[in-house]
């Protein structure tokens, strides 16, 4: 009698592990408890880890408003740094459910994940010392003497070597951060990328008078949120969540509170064009 109920027991143990595993099967970070979205964490404005450890910008707005919409609190939610070179793998990896970190759509990027949106269009243009005149126009830019800093991963990196300055002398560092410093200690002569994150940049207490944006428009940057390619029940779901983030008011909002300060001109809120 006590060798069957052992039998029994663990034959149910067994259907209950097998049971688990399939309901874990998807390998994604999505559950029933929370959601998983990637964020750049070092750029002012738009994606920043203040240091008391909380999220703060444009984009992490936009991120929790949507997520909300897809029924989850802002304590469901786990930020995890979305490093520009990484945001593809994260995705296909099941690392993150989405991504918002200034992810341009670009049809490279669109091979290998969906977008929803866009929510915001930027645009390229470069960072330089206040005091800095070398450069006035595009046509300046290809110079093999010019030293000019971007992200490895980045539109503006890929631009800059493709389209208006193939001849610079880029350097590509692994964070904007990091240009910053390049930038500040005369190693470089001008940051590009989008003008929304070096706006935030120059905004900054420590850096307010230091810096001027040149306000070259070299391209149009319209941002996205990336999700699982494919996906485009998710796709649409988030597609609805900025449509009404639009219409209520809160894009309104989200873009003065973070943008107003820096006295940048973030637009009209783009019509979206993903999905649909």
């Amino acid at each position: 009698m006590t060798l069957r109920k052992t039998s029994i027991a663990a034959a149910a143990a067994v259907v209950l592990a097998l049971t688990a595993t399939a309901c874990g099967g998807g390998g994604g970070s999505e559950s029933e408890d929370g959601i998983t979205i990637g964020i750049k964490v070092d750029q002012p404005g738009l994606g920043l880890k203040t240091p008391d450890g909380d999220y703060v910008g444009f984009d992490v707005d936009v991120a929790t408003y949507v997520a909300k919409e897809l029924g989850y609190k802002e304590s469901d939610i786990t930020w995890k740094e979305a490093p520009s070179a990484d945001r593809e793998n994260l995705i296909a990896n099941g690392d993150v459910d989405m991504i918002a970190a200034t992810y341009s759509i670009t049809p490279e990027r669109k091979e290998r994940v969906s977008f929803a949106g866009p929510y915001l269009v930027a645009h390229q243009d470069l960072l330089v010392r206040k005091d800095y005149n070398d450069v006035k126009s595009k046509g300046d830019l290809n110079d093999a003497e010019l030293k000019l800093c971007s992200v490895t991963g980045s539109t503006s990196a890929v631009n800059v070597k493709k389209d208006f300055a193939p001849k610079a002398d880029l350097q590509e560092y692994g964070t904007y951060s990091e240009c910053l410093t390049g930038l500040q200690n005369g190693n470089v002569d001008a940051l590009t990328t989008d003008d929304s994150i070096l706006a935030g940049y120059a905004s900054q207490d420590v850096h307010q008078g230091k810096f001027k944006l040149l306000g070259l428009n070299l391209s149009d940057e319209p941002y996205g949120v990336g999700v699982k390619k494919g996906d485009t029940e998710m796709q649409k779901k988030v597609n609805d969540a900025i449509t009404k983030m639009i219409e209520d008011g809160s894009w309104k909002k989200f873009a003065e509170k973070h943008f107003g300060p820096a006295d940048y001109d973030y637009g009209q809120a783009p019509e979206i064009t993903e999905g649909s």
